[in-house]
């Protein structure tokens, strides 16, 4: 059964209504706080200011009892409502996209801890690292627009995207590989933009879950496993 945005809003009961909007709204402002932590800690790298790179750390916390608080919401919903079908989705779809959101916090705050190390030593930034970073942030940014707008074709956009991310990232990997290779004194330098790109392609990861959660929710289907084509016609189907 597919989701069916004007029955979903056609409850016997408003206070249910307003619950699943409650926490729809809750996670999209969730996904604003991510997504300022994600720009804060991509341009402490970028320009090199510690202040930004300390920011995002600490909104990591705020991130993290958003999370309990989602999860609690969608707990409490399904105890007491017991949804069915379309919204029982809803609330399950939620409650994942929430995980992973609340996982692309914690990958933000380590990228701001090793942007701190590297302010600190007088490490510069990389090319592929604000490349690549910026592609995911419009990752991020479109799997929960994806998400606001119950929109499968922009999802299935951020999975397409996530492909050439991962693939950046393995050219990416291979470069800083052959460089301590050839250059033993960089590797300490090159360690520090590694285990950046790595938090960085598993925010895409993150993303890309954040867009099957709703390819899910819209279409009823599991696409987790699904290669890009199978995704697209289960978009377009």
């Amino acid at each position: 059964m597919k989701f069916d945005k004007a029955s979903h809003s056609e409850h016997i009961s408003t206070h249910f209504d307003a619950e699943l909007e409650q926490i729809k709204s809750n996670l999209m402002a969730m996904g604003g706080l991510v997504e300022q932590q994600l720009a804060d800690a991509l341009a402490a790298l970028a320009s090199r200011d510690a202040l930004l790179a300390e920011r995002a750390q600490k909104s990591d916390n705020k991130i993290n009892q958003m999370e309990i608080t989602i999860d609690e919401e969608c707990i409490r919903i399904i105890a007491r409502r017991q949804p069915a079908a379309s919204d029982l989705r809803l609330v399950v779809a939620i409650s994942k996209a929430n995980r992973d959101l609340e996982r692309v916090g914690d990958e933000t705050c380590r990228i701001a801890r090793y942007a701190t190390k590297m302010l600190r030593e007088g490490v510069p930034s990389n090319t592929e690292v604000r490349h690549i970073g910026r592609h995911v942030s419009e990752m991020v940014r479109n799997s929960l627009t994806a998400f606001a707008r119950y929109d499968t074709e922009l999802a299935y956009q951020v999975a397409r995207e996530d492909f050439n991310v991962d693939e950046e990232y393995k050219f990416a990997m291979r470069a800083l590989v052959t460089d301590m290779m050839e250059e033993p004194r960089h590797v300490a330098r090159n360690m520090n933009i590694i285990w950046i790109l790595r938090s960085l392609e598993r925010i895409g990861d993150h993303a890309c879950n954040i867009s099957d959660h709703l390819i899910y929710l819209v279409k009823g289907i599991n696409v987790s496993h699904s290669s890009l084509e199978q995704i697209k016609e289960t978009v377009r189907e």
